[in-house]
């Protein structure tokens, strides 16, 4: 059989995003990996060898984006079918569910089955609270239906589905009114997504990846786990990216001691949303403090001891671990443990790994210190912020005017060293990368705002180096050809603040622009979007006629 020479495509005549040459207009690439980078006037040499020429007509040519949080399914659900996101009031909520749950009835489609929807959010609403369970089940008119809220830590389940549910009344953060929490939102989650079909799943996570290769995303960390989805549901989806018509994707597992579960399943580690707490929103993230509006301080789910052990077995197999916290004591017990796997493992052993943690949202220059002390990747969401921060937003309402300030301290968190990697954590907040660099540009607090550069560099090359790729996610020869085409307006380098700028913003001093993203102004549209040298989206005015 004779061996199928690479593809090789020429990009020319626009603007090249690369380290390795900053006033780039063109790149070639070979099979899988970029070849070139330079100017017009040299890529002449390469238009007789080319397959195929990509005339830019002045687009900006990026890396792809990696989004490092994600749960794919519970994402895809969400754009297919109820996505409560945004829902002015109580109100207009429970008619959505109405009209949401007639329309499936209609259609005949799922008989039998779960019907399930996403993103209602109590805060905003004129009622200042979620429905009760009665007008939950006059809305939902018998059917099971499964609401998860915004933070995806607590859900909305009707009396149809709770009775599907063996022994949920007995669990802790069982409501007989209203939102379940903790163990009783786990079961009831679980049971819900148990009544998926295949289908139902497969078309969930296709539209997925299909939403992310529009965004110019060419890669994604699903943060799966037993409490979150399955294994099931982790190795079709794995299953599906490896066909390879989208997005790559990279799986952790979060299940404590899942080391060798992690590894059946081809995971990148044993980690991501393996919970330490819960969530603001829901009350559940842990706190060393009471909250502003509630009498308590939230949940704990993991011991600074439990962590100690999952570190110390995933060191010991050389694989990545990983926790969800979120609340100052969460993270104070994550960096009691992942320090004491340490002192019993080596320290050198752990830092090498770079144990990862998601969210991590109160921290202060303490935590941060040992942050860089430990070897730890911050894995964060801005959009967070952008949703829930500023004076008069969740954050407030939750932990007050002063606690609020301190969350998602990107600024401090770079200047300690600590290696950054953006994601959404979709579907609690949306696949959005260009909106996450602006969100972490422009901080609701000032002082944790930090350049664009540095924030398209966490949410490129960040989610490659928490994956131990330190040599992806840039443009420059040999590495992997993942990238996005976009057609922005003038390229710039901006640093929001004058107290956010490590380098010269002068054109002379070669620094790469990236696109304009002060708010207000449009963000940057798709084009293209290339994995491993693989046309996975292609904007239809880009395509090819006939």
């Amino acid at each position: 059989m004779t061996e199928r020479t690479p593809r090789t495509v020429l990009l020319r005549g626009g603007a090249v995003y690369s380290p390795a040459d900053p006033f780039a207009t063109a790149m070639l690439v070979e099979g899988e990996h970029v070849a070139w980078v330079g100017s017009d006037g040299a890529a002449g040499a390469y238009a007789d060898i080319a397959d195929e020429i990509v005339e830019l007509d002045g687009a900006l040519v990026t890396p792809a984006f990696v989004d490092a949080h994600v749960h794919a399914t519970s994402t895809g659900l969400a754009l297919t079918g109820l996505d409560l996101t945004g829902s002015p009031s109580l109100a207009a909520a429970l008619a959505a569910v109405a009209a949401f749950v007639a329309s499936a009835a209609a259609a005949a489609d799922e008989p039998g089955g779960v019907l399930l929807g996403h993103g209602w959010d109590e805060t905003g609403w004129p009622e200042g609270r979620p429905p009760t369970l009665a007008e939950l089940d006059a809305a939902a008119g018998g059917a099971a239906v499964y609401l998860s809220r915004t933070d995806v830590h607590s859900a909305l389940a009707t009396s149809a589905l709770r009775a599907l549910t063996p022994g949920l009344a007995g669990r802790p953060g069982h409501d007989a009114d209203g939102p379940l929490t903790r163990d009783a939102h786990h079961a009831v989650r679980q049971t819900a997504l148990a009544r998926l079909t295949p289908g139902q799943r497969r078309r969930a996570q296709r539209a997925t990846l299909a939403r992310a290769a529009e965004l110019g995303i060419g890669s994604l960390h699903e943060c799966a786990g037993p409490e979150i989805s399955s294994e099931a549901d982790l190795t079709a989806l794995l299953a599906l990216a490896a066909e390879g018509e989208g997005p790559e994707v990279f799986g952790y597992w979060g299940e404590l001691g899942g080391v060798e579960t992690a590894r059946r399943l081809g995971a990148a580690g044993a980690g991501g949303d393996l919970f330490v707490d819960g969530a603001l929103g829901s009350h559940t993230a842990c706190l060393h403090a009471s909250y502003a509006d509630a009498d308590h301080t939230g949940t704990s789910y993991l011991s600074a001891g439990q962590v100690a052990d999952h570190v110390a077995a995933c060191t010991e197999a050389g694989l990545q671990a990983g926790f969800h916290a979120i609340g100052d004591a969460a993270i104070a017990a994550v960096l009691d443990g992942v320090r004491a796997a340490g002192e019993r493992v080596g320290a050198d052993r752990v830092r090498a790994l770079r144990h990862r943690v998601e969210h991590a949202e109160a921290l202060d220059d303490k935590s941060i210190a040992a942050f860089g002390e430990l070897g730890l990747t911050a894995s964060v969401q801005p959009a967070f912020d952008a949703a829930w921060g500023g004076s008069d937003g969740m954050y407030v309402q939750r932990l007050g005017a002063e606690r609020a300030a301190a969350l998602n301290p990107f600024a401090a968190l770079l200047r300690a060293g600590v290696p950054l990697a953006f994601g959404s954590d979709a579907p609690v907040t949306p696949l959005d990368p260009w909106g996450t660099v602006r969100a972490a540009a422009f901080h609701r607090t000032p002082d944790h705002r930090i350049s664009v550069r540095a924030a398209f560099t966490a949410h490129t090359r960040g989610g490659w180096r928490a994956l131990g790729r330190d040599q992806d996610g840039v443009l420059v020869p040999g590495a992997i050809a993942s990238y996005a085409v976009w057609a922005a307006d003038d390229l710039v380098v901006q640093a929001p603040d004058s107290r956010v700028a490590g380098w010269s913003t002068d054109p002379r001093s070669g620094t790469p622009g990236l696109p304009d993203l002060t708010p207000g102004r449009p963000l940057p549209v798709c084009l293209r979007t290339v994995v491993r040298g693989r046309t996975v989206y292609l904007a239809a005015d880009d395509r090819p006629a006939g």
